[in-house]
C-alpha cells in the first residue's frame, strides 16, 4: 500500500507544483518523522503522528490531502471513497468535490463520502480543509491489479488533482 500512496502522492505533487502550487509534505519516502529518541513502536507512532499533524497545521492557507488505500475483509468492494471531518466547515465540501471526479474514473462507483471521527488522527484534528482519499480496495483483486499499475497511479493523481483545482475554483475557495 505505502509504495501506490507515495506513487499518487509524487504524481500529484508534481502536478500542483506545475500549476504554481507551493506543495508540503509529511513525507516523500517511506520513512517515518519521530521525534529522536524516542523508543518503542507505540511512542515513536505517536510521535510521527504528531510531527506529520504539526506540518500540515504549520501553513496559513492551507489545503490538506492524505492518500491511502483501502483494505476490507469482503472482495468484492471496491472504489474510491472520502473521508473529513466536520472540524473545518469546507472539508465536506472538498470531499464531494474529490468524489464525484473519482465517479468519472470509476463511472461503477457509487461510494459515498463520510464523515470521520478521532480515529482517523490527522484529519480530525487538521484545521484546515482535509480530506482522506481512500483511492481503491487492494481487497479487490481486479481493483488491486489497476493500482498497481502506474498508469493507473496516474490517472488517480490526475483525478484528485482536477477535484482540487474544480473545488478551488468554486466560491469561497480561492
Amino acid at each position: 500500500e505505502k509504495g501506490i500512496n507515495l506513487n499518487i502522492l509524487l504524481d500529484l505533487r508534481t502536478l500542483l507544483e506545475i500549476s504554481g502550487y507551493e506543495v508540503h509534505v509529511t513525507r516523500d519516502t517511506d520513512r517515518s518523522i519521530h521525534d529522536k529518541g524516542i523508543e518503542g513502536i507505540a511512542n515513536q507512532k505517536s510521535s510521527d503522528m504528531d510531527n506529520r499533524l504539526a506540518i500540515l497545521n504549520a501553513p496559513e492557507n492551507a489545503v490538506c490531502i492524505s492518500i491511502h488505500q483501502n483494505q476490507f475483509t469482503d472482495p468484492k468492494y471496491s472504489g474510491a471513497q472520502m473521508f473529513y471531518s466536520d472540524t473545518n466547515d469546507r472539508s465536506e465540501s472538498l470531499a464531494q468535490m474529490l468524489q464525484t471526479q473519482f465517479q468519472m474514473l470509476q463511472p461503477e462507483n457509487s461510494r459515498e463520502i463520510k464523515l470521520c471521527g478521532k480515529e482517523l488522527f490527522l484529519c480530525y484534528y487538521c484545521t484546515h480543509p482535509m480530506v482522506m482519499v481512500e483511492c481503491g480496495f487492494l481487497s479487490n483483486p481486479e481493483e488491486a491489479a489497476r493500482l498497481t499499475t502506474e498508469e493507473y497511479q496516474h490517472q488517480e493523481a490526475f483525478t484528485i488533482y482536477a477535484g482540487l483545482q474544480q473545488w478551488l475554483a468554486s466560491a469561497n475557495n480561492i
